[in-house]
């Protein structure tokens, strides 16, 4: 059992925890709880390291999910003290569990249908609930632009819910993003924009881009749109949480293309 806050085990974890040019370099971030370990077994994802303690092992299912892990061959579980699992939780109530995983984000779709693209996100419980939008409305990937809050800050991995591993998400400079969404048609969300987000055909291959809370799209995003969209609103709300914007019009989106299979199944 791991005891000591001094493990250099224990002590590398709370650096990824903390030190975004750390993850980088070693290429590493760090997941927490029962869901994250479970989405590893799913994709035969083995961690390079695993932590638990007594009392989340106490769960007749958490013991199977630990046997899973350890089954795919790369890791041997670290049993903790309550203190230390704090000492490496991100949270104010560690979950029991968590894993360190390697930087792998899945490739992008050679021809994407829609894709969320994202310009100076800074707040991190955003961008976590943005990329688990986007999966659950069946976008293709995210990019992110520059000046977005780095992908695997803590509070981003803990609010995706698992997206980092199941969505293509890939942080590109406005070069990029421009080839990556070539051919696509490009909607960018103001609030200045008369057309709403009903009023266009998501069945078309798009590309969707949502900028920050404090300032909107950037000029390198406005500059790649080809088009501006709105979300109609009542009485005197300026607008809305950028994260509440990017999934309303990504379900619309969703609805638009669901009713499209339906009519030709």
């Amino acid at each position: 059992m791991i005891t000591s806050l001094t493990n250099a085990k224990v002590k590398y974890v709370r650096r990824l925890q903390t030190d975004r040019r750390f993850r980088n370099r070693e290429k590493q971030y760090v997941v927490e709880g029962t869901r994250w370990l479970t989405e590893l077994i799913g994709l035969a994802r083995p961690p390079a390291l695993l932590f638990y303690t007594e009392r989340w092992l106490e769960t007749a299912a958490h013991a199977q999910i630990l046997q899973q892990l350890t089954s795919l061959g790369q890791s041997t579980p670290y049993l903790t003290t309550e203190e230390v699992m704090q000492a490496m939780s991100d949270t104010s109530t560690p979950a029991g569990a968590l894993a360190v995983i390697a930087m792998q984000p899945r490739p992008l779709p050679a021809k994407p249908s829609l894709l969320l693209v994202l310009d100076e996100v800074s707040t991190p419980g955003n961008l976590g609930t943005m990329l688990r939008t986007a999966g659950a409305a069946g976008a293709d990937g995210v990019l992110l632009g520059p000046g977005c809050v780095d992908l695997y800050n803590p509070k981003v991995v803990r609010g995706s819910m698992g997206a980092h591993l199941r969505l293509p998400v890939h942080s590109q400079s406005w070069a990029e993003i421009a080839q990556t969404v070539r051919g696509l048609q490009v909607w960018v969300a103001t609030v200045q924009a008369e057309r709403p987000y009903t009023a266009v055909d998501w069945q078309q291959p798009t590309a969707l881009i949502i900028g920050s809370e404090a300032s909107g799209a950037g000029q390198a995003a406005l500059a790649l749109a080809t088009g501006h969209i709105t979300i109609p609103m009542h009485a005197a709300t300026e607008s809305l949480n950028a994260a509440m914007a990017a999934g309303i019009i990504l379900f619309e989106a969703a609805r638009q293309r669901a009713l499209f299979r339906l009519g030709q199944s």
